[in-house]
């Protein structure tokens, strides 16, 4: 697997289950992306979506999807996230660190504000979550580094 991308967008949205808004920055802290509904003290602070996975599905939806339409904390690309492990850590820019806690989700069908208005989500099988380890800011085109749980770069 590759070991470096990039951020494309980073997204943020005050309340669960609609799609996200790109900005110019996000914080991370302890308990996620300030200011984002999904902050807090749990294991999926910060979601991830590869740029890749967001192209392939506009085959199949047949139209453009907006970065944060599928409620992705940051856009990335690059790297394979759907192949990354829990355990794995994901450094971005010259901060922050995030370990990889789940690599996608349940579907929430429609009760989900994202499906409803996309008519699928690619987030239950290639979106990946994380917490935060170490804080900062993130933007658009801030390099992306994988390091594998088993990677001598973390020992």
């Amino acid at each position: 697997m590759q070991n470096t991308g990039k951020v494309i967008s980073v997204n943020i949205s005050e309340k669960k289950g609609v799609v996200k808004l790109p900005v110019r920055q996000i914080k991370l802290y302890e308990k996620g992306v300030k200011n984002d509904a999904h902050a807090g003290n749990w294991h999926r602070q910060v979601s991830l979506l590869a740029k890749e996975s967001i192209k392939r599905f506009e085959k199949v939806l047949k139209r453009e999807i907006t970065y944060g339409e599928f409620a992705e904390n940051i856009t990335t690309e690059g790297l394979v996230l759907y192949d990354m492990k829990p355990g794995d850590k994901i450094k971005i820019g010259k901060n922050v660190l995030l370990e990889v806690t789940q690599i996608g989700k349940k579907c929430h069908g429609d009760g989900c504000a994202i499906f409803t208005a996309v008519g699928k989500c690619v987030m239950p099988k290639e979106g990946i979550f994380c917490k935060v380890l170490k804080n900062g800011s993130i933007s658009s085109n801030d390099e992306i580094f994988y390091l594998p749980a088993n990677s001598a770069e973390l020992q």
